[in-house]
């Protein structure tokens, strides 16, 4: 499902008006993005929750030329589903 489909589907659910449904996704997803680059974490209950984690600097390798290259340390996002979520996808 697209994002376009997503407001869509809420729409017709709603009976919300296109634009408002789709300034509220923004909203929600500009939230959830600056929350996380601020080290923080996004519960949505039932759902999951959104959280920063840190993969340590380690050594790769390129597939093409079997050089050996070292990849940074970096903060990366994660999900966990909710428990609500993991029983409606079994």
């Amino acid at each position: 499902m697209t994002k376009d489909e997503l407001i869509e589907a809420i729409v017709n659910k709603t009976g919300a008006s296109k634009k408002d449904t789709e300034e509220t996704i923004d909203t929600a997803i500009d939230v959830i993005t600056k929350t996380l680059s601020n080290g923080g974490k996004v519960s949505l209950t039932g759902f999951g929750t959104f959280s920063v984690g840190h993969r340590e600097a380690r050594t790769g390798i390129n597939p093409q030329t079997k050089e050996k290259l070292e990849i940074p340390a970096m903060d990366v996002p994660k999900f966990k589903a909710g428990k609500s979520l993991k029983d409606a996808v079994k």
